[in-house]
């Protein structure tokens, strides 16, 4: 009887910590995206604070949160977490340098995420940002040769098709108003320069102005498709190349997070030096923090920490449910509270496509022989 109670007991928490899971990927996915967003469209007085030092912040906040963790798995024995250290870092350079190539494009990946928060909407970077499941999905089967079941083939086509049909219509559309300005601007000037009597440029102010906002708008919409497709191929790349470390190497998750955390903020301080050297050496490295930019950096750097902790206690369908709750999300808090997102037919269509893609990729069909037993 006490074996059974158990048991009870056990089934319980598993199911709890499986809601608790949800609630956690939904928070951390949708909270991120948006807080990122508000925190680079928000105008305020003063600089704006750079996203390449934000990556780097994120980084050494990430390598202070695993250094806690593996404390905490030595026993909370500062002995043995010094040897920890010695043994599996420095002890192992060609181990450690390894990590090297995933943590620069994971670097690259950071800082394109606020690239494209930067110029598109929560909810068509969420829509977008999902079309790394079929970058990652190829490159398994590419580097690891992984075996794809038809659902997840079907899934993988649905996918393409449902971020393809939203892209094709921003690019369309964003091709079309940037034709009309230059159309608009050359009829402008020219009709400046043949009436002799007009000593200004013949076309209505309010029309131009309006139509050189769409064009710039369109033109950002376009930098930041392009950056979020980008950062899908680098996540996969990525992505898979760490998995294949992992596998063939027994050090724990958090030791070669706190390797990669090493080599991003060499990487991350490389590009502030680069791009944004000058503003800084202008206005200081934490030019523009404030309580928002902290939440931002501290989702970031805790944010995949999180879902590798907690998802040995959720299943693919549980992530595809909680990867669609955190679009329906972003689209209705853009909407109604950041109000720069008004959706479309087109794009309920694609999101519609994206989640059940989504769904069908972590679906993993019984096999007919295993019934449920009477």
């Amino acid at each position: 009887m006490d074996s059974n109670d158990k048991a009870d007991a056990d089934k319980a928490m598993s199911a709890n910590l499986k809601y608790l899971s949800l609630g956690i990927l939904v928070f951390q996915t949708t909270s991120l995206v948006l807080t990122m967003r508000y925190s680079r469209t928000l105008k305020e007085e003063g600089p704006r604070y750079l996203s390449s030092t934000a990556v780097v912040v994120a980084e050494i906040l990430k390598i202070m949160a695993c250094i806690l963790l593996v404390y905490k798995d030595s026993q909370c024995s500062l002995r043995a977490l010094n040897r920890i250290l010695r043994d599996e870092i420095l002890n192992k350079p060609m181990e450690t340098i390894k990590l090297a190539i995933p943590s620069g494009i994971y670097t690259l990946q950071n800082n394109l995420l606020y690239v494209a928060l930067s110029n598109l909407d929560a909810a068509t970077y969420q829509v977008t940002y999902q079309l790394k499941i079929l970058t990652t999905a190829l490159f398994s089967v590419s580097m690891l040769s992984k075996k794809l079941g038809v659902y997840q083939w079907l899934s993988l086509v649905i996918l393409m098709t449902g971020v393809l049909l939203y892209s094709y219509v921003l690019i369309c559309g964003a091709s079309i108003i940037w034709s009309l300005s230059l159309a608009r601007r050359a009829r402008g000037s020219w009709l400046a320069a043949s009436s002799s009597g007009c000593h200004r440029p013949c076309r209505w102010p309010s029309d131009a102005q309006e139509l050189d906002a769409k064009a710039l708008s369109a033109g950002s919409q376009f930098v930041g498709l392009m950056a979020v497709l980008t950062a899908c191929f680098s996540s996969g790349f990525a992505g898979v190349y760490f998995e294949k470390i992992l596998k063939e190497t027994k050090q724990s998750v958090w030791i070669r997070n706190i390797q990669l955390g090493f080599f991003g903020s060499i990487f991350g301080l490389m590009g502030v030096y680069v791009y944004d050297g000058e503003l800084v050496s202008q206005n200081g490295f934490f030019q523009g923090y404030n309580r928002l930019t902290w939440a931002v950096v501290a989702l970031q750097a805790l944010g995949g920490l999180v879902i590798a902790a907690v998802i040995k206690y959720a299943d693919n369908i549980l992530k595809g449910f909680a990867t669609s709750l955190s679009i329906i999300l972003s689209t209705l808090i853009s909407y109604f509270w950041l109000q720069d997102f008004v959706p479309t037919s087109v794009f309920f269509l694609g999101a519609m496509l994206v989640i059940a893609a989504t769904f069908l990729y972590g679906y993993d069909p019984k096999p007919a022989g295993s019934a449920t037993r009477a």
